[in-house]
């Protein structure tokens, strides 16, 4: 029986968040000087949400050049 969705776990609710509240608009259009304390905080204009993806890099395993191990002198021989 599969789960309902609204009972699914918290970790899978936090994602981020594509909407902003209406304080967080003015916030954001007050730091970049779009809005003084005489607007009206009705109808604000839309604010662009950047979403930065970091990839990561390949790392590549050096060969090691000191350890050198010998394949039958460490296996047990079979009874």
């Amino acid at each position: 029986m599969s789960i309902h969705p609204s009972l699914k776990l918290q970790a899978e609710k936090s994602k981020e968040k594509t909407v902003l509240k209406r304080s967080e608009r003015i916030k954001i259009l007050m730091e970049k000087g779009k809005w003084n304390r005489n607007s009206s905080i009705y109808g604000l204009p839309k604010i662009k949400i950047v979403k930065i993806k970091i990839k990561k890099e390949k790392t590549t395993e050096a060969p090691t050049t000191g350890a050198k191990t010998e394949p039958s002198s460490q296996i047990n021989p079979t009874k």
